[in-house]
């Protein structure tokens, strides 16, 4: 079914940004304050899941209070009178998302990629200091604003509200698998040190092209993550700092304690 031409009366849509499993995201018009807005609809068959939508809106409201520059600020939410959609509106970020500079070269400058996530940790520092945790930290939910040269996170909070409902009961796996915690690989709760090691994965994909863990099922994945140690980034990529590439993988210890206690 097509998006709505307009959403709440407000925002007009103009092109899509990005789709995933949960939501589609366009960049839209606010024809109040005459400004670039993005607007995530929520995907249709979620919208009769009333659990997942009393998740999703707790999880909006509590985004909407993390004012920060390294952090996507949300402006709105609500549901759309006309088309029955729920929707988040947000900060535009003009700008690619890291994924779509790891699809552009295989791997990042050591300078860029310690900008990106120095930028990265004042959020995530910021956030969890709010007792907000993101769950879901991906190359694809680290925004490069471009004018300011700025990293900022987009998405908190949402992978919060699919935890319980249908969509995890049915087995679908939310965010990429390879940036889970072993903590969220096996269903437990994830706090401030599972965004610590999704970011080190991250990282650790940024300066070597490839990731912590390379796996064909999430089976392999969870038995990797507990019995193999990670492989030095300076054994791949020797002109990494040792101390960078020490730090980076201390983020990737399997027990959340071993981590740093801070992002």
């Amino acid at each position: 079914m097509s998006p709505p031409q307009t959403v709440a009366g407000r925002y007009r849509i103009e092109g899509r940004l990005g789709a995933g499993g949960m939501s589609t995201v366009f960049r839209a018009t606010d024809s109040v304050l005459e400004r670039s807005v993005a607007v995530k609809l929520l995907a249709e068959h979620l919208a009769e899941d009333e659990a997942f939508v009393a998740r999703f809106r707790r999880e909006a409201l509590s985004a909407a209070r993390l004012q920060h520059p390294n952090v996507v600020q949300v402006f709105d939410s609500g549901q759309d009178p006309d088309s029955g959609r729920h929707y988040i509106v947000m900060e535009y970020v003009d700008g690619p998302s890291c994924a779509d500079l790891l699809r552009e070269s295989k791997r990042l400058e050591l300078d860029e990629t310690v900008h990106i996530v120095r930028d990265a940790c004042h959020g995530l520092d910021y956030a969890h200091r709010a007792g907000v945790v993101h769950r879901d930290v991906k190359p694809g939910n680290l925004l490069i604003a471009e004018e300011m040269n700025v990293t900022k996170l987009a998405d908190f909070g949402i992978a919060k509200a699919a935890e319980q409902t249908r969509i995890t009961q049915v087995g679908s796996v939310l965010g990429t698998a390879a940036y889970l915690s072993p903590e969220q690989a096996h269903g437990e709760e994830s706090g401030p040190p599972s965004d610590i090691y999704s970011l080190g994965v991250c990282t650790y994909q940024f300066l070597t092209g490839r990731l912590p863990h390379e796996y064909s099922s999430l089976t392999e994945l969870a038995l990797k993550q507990v019995q193999e140690p990670v492989q030095p980034i300076t054994d791949i990529r020797p002109e990494v700092p040792p101390e960078l590439d020490e730090a980076i993988r201390l983020c990737l210890e399997r027990d959340p304690g071993s981590r740093y206690r801070t992002a």
